[in-house]
């Protein structure tokens, strides 16, 4: 999805990824919410999908509480590597190369984390939505958004000194 999305949108699928562009100079603050917007209407979509595909009503709230300082801080710790990927990696201006980085991490990240990683404030809203083994119960969501902003302030702050190139990269 990042390389066939990067030439449409530069592969914006995650709000934090979104916002800490924005704060170190990247798009303008109507396209940033624009994006955000798309982002968690695509994701609430995905849920919907993937439920009707296993046979299960659109849209079941889930029952599931993901709760706990280790949880959170996993959560904030995955996300700040997330962003930190992206920026890091993205800086060169290869598309293919950020996606492959941002799999691997991302796939490491959900064995690693107790959070299992969801690292996406918008996949996070979204897995609201349905009462299987990935979702997650709305009391449970603020302290997961919480920690997602956390680390992803923390990821652009590490890198927000860092110059841009001519093409407005880091």
């Amino acid at each position: 999805m990042i390389v066939a999305f990067a030439p449409v949108s530069g592969a914006h699928l995650n709000p934090v990824v979104t916002i800490g562009d924005r704060i170190r100079g990247g798009r303008n603050t109507a396209l940033a919410v624009s994006y955000v917007l798309a982002q968690v209407a695509g994701a609430v979509l995905g849920t919907v999908a993937a439920n009707l595909l296993f046979g299960l009503p659109a849209v079941t709230w889930s029952t599931t509480a993901r709760t706990g300082g280790t949880r959170w801080l996993s959560e904030a710790l995955a996300t700040f590597g997330l962003v930190l990927v992206v920026q890091l990696v993205g800086r060169h201006g290869r598309p293919a190369e950020t996606a492959f980085a941002v799999a691997a991490y991302v796939g490491a990240a959900i064995v690693f984390t107790p959070s299992t990683c969801f690292a996406n404030p918008a996949v996070t809203l979204a897995r609201m939505l349905t009462d299987t083994f990935s979702g997650i119960a709305p009391s449970s969501v603020p302290p997961f958004l919480v920690a997602q902003v956390v680390g992803a302030l923390g990821a652009v702050a590490r890198t927000v000194s860092q110059p841009r190139d001519a093409e407005g990269r880091p």
